[in-house]
């Protein structure tokens, strides 16, 4: 029998995983490709185990270590996760004695593994991926459009399967931990709004306006002329098409266009779940851009994924591995802040900061919500978009999920207002109004259900 044999290298994988397992005593299990399962703890939940689909798989993940190559195998389907993603980290991250681990002999491992590490599969072949440069930071070679159309214009059927009814692609807010993503994400539009102070009459600018949300929201509930821009022509059809359906064409615009490229004047301004495509280095620009539209005493509500503090600017531009592959494959483009540099360049920009509002565990359930409506929805999912794609976002959205969960991404929400001249910047002297069952419209506001 050949020493890389297909019984060989059988005996090889059994032999490494049993070995694992006696250290790490997990609870999950891994499926060898001939349908054999090797429990890696004596207490396994029979519902999670690795499934991998050939000798190939090892060999190419022994030779090439990397985080990509993890992905680029999970993606294609060489390697299965059965089991929910989150509740599966959770078991995997159950912590052993380091006493054990210590011991596990990487000698015998490599030994092991020699018939496997000379075990090919054919090569994977990725079609969504950014092939320009993914990072963005120098200017010159920046398309905020492209960047924009990468990640949104994938389809807007695949989008509508895990959203919700407003198709909000930021976070709920949960007045209730047990509330459904519609009822959060209908107080989340309604709190921005009146976070905003909005009254009838007023022009309110939504920069990255999506799918048309935040404009109907305000329009249809706090009376204001509403105008939205985008640079995804699917999320521009789709708002339009939305204003058009309820009637609301005489209070609200939409456009295909670049914030930047923008004038007039607007008594609001909000910008929810775009700020993250700016860059850092464009920030002041972004917000000089804002000031010059903004009356003055004017609200902006901005709202935005935010990052711990870094030590030192090298530190602060280090892109980790994982963060790379969120580039290549989801978010070209895009960068986090942290929530302090974010106010200080608010500040230097003529804004005055007012409230700024964390809203971590409101994304951790959102992106909850979102994995678990879309892995309900496969196969509608893989008819839209392909599997290739479906594969991608279900670990994208688990992995934002346990993210905001540990604490590792933020979300905040800052309200500043435009000052041209000393002065009362007009707001309220608590946050009383926020919490108060009284509409500016309508005066009682009455919540609407959701299943």
């Amino acid at each position: 029998m050949s020493f890389f044999s297909d019984e060989n290298t059988l005996v090889a994988a059994r032999k490494i995983f049993a070995y694992v397992g006696e250290h790490i005593n997990a609870r999950f299990s891994v499926r060898l490709w001939d349908g054999s399962m090797v429990p890696l703890g004596n207490d396994v939940d029979s519902e999670f185990f690795l499934a991998i689909n050939g000798p190939g798989v090892i060999g190419a993940l022994l030779r090439r270590p990397t985080y990509e190559n993890l992905l680029l195998h999970y993606v294609n389907g060489s390697i299965d996760i059965h089991g929910d993603l989150i509740d599966f980290v959770a078991l995997a991250r159950e912590k052993q004695p380091k006493k054990k681990l210590k011991k596990i002999n990487k000698f015998f491992l490599l030994r092991q593994a020699l018939p496997l590490l000379l075990s090919f599969s054919e090569k994977i072949r990725i079609q969504h991926q950014y092939l320009d440069d993914e990072v963005g930071r120098k200017e010159s070679r920046r398309d905020n459009k492209e960047f924009i159309q990468f990640h949104y214009d994938i389809s807007n059927d695949f989008y509508g399967l895990f959203l919700g009814n407003e198709m909000q692609y930021s976070c709920g807010y949960f007045t209730d931990p047990d509330n459904s993503l519609d009822q959060a994400q209908y107080d989340k539009l309604d709190m921005i709004c009146r976070k905003l102070r909005l009254k009838p009459g007023e022009k309110l600018l939504d920069i990255g306006c999506g799918w048309g949300g935040l404009i109907c929201h305000a329009a249809q509930k706090y009376g204001v002329t509403a105008h939205g821009v985008t640079l995804s022509q699917q999320q521009f059809d789709f708002a339009r098409a939305k204003v058009k359906r309820l009637g609301l064409e005489d209070r609200i615009t939409v456009e295909l266009r670049d914030y930047s490229t923008l004038d007039g004047t607007y008594d609001k301004i909000a910008s929810i779940g775009m700020f993250e495509h700016i860059g850092i280095a464009n920030m002041p620009k972004y917000f000089r851009k804002i000031k010059s539209l903004l009356r003055d005493r004017g609200i902006l509500l901005n709202h935005g994924i935010s990052r711990h503090a870094k030590p030192t600017k090298r530190a602060a531009r280090k892109i980790r591995p994982e963060r790379r592959l969120l580039l290549k494959y989801i978010f070209p483009g895009s960068e986090l802040d942290n929530v302090g540099h974010t106010i200080d360049v608010l500040e230097m920009n003529g804004f005055e900061v007012h409230d700024v509002e964390a809203w971590r565990e409101h994304y951790a359930l959102t992106s909850r919500h979102w994995y678990r409506r879309l892995m309900a929805r496969q196969e509608d999912a893989v008819s839209f978009v392909g599997r290739e794609k479906l594969r991608m976002w279900l670990l994208y959205l688990a992995g934002v999920s346990i993210g905001f969960t540990d604490g590792s991404m933020h979300i905040c929400q800052v309200v500043a207002t435009r000052h041209s001249a000393k002065g009362a910047s007009g707001l309220p002297f608590t946050r009383a109004d926020l919490y108060s069952n009284e509409s500016p419209l309508k005066g009682n506001l009455a919540k609407e259900k959701f299943e």
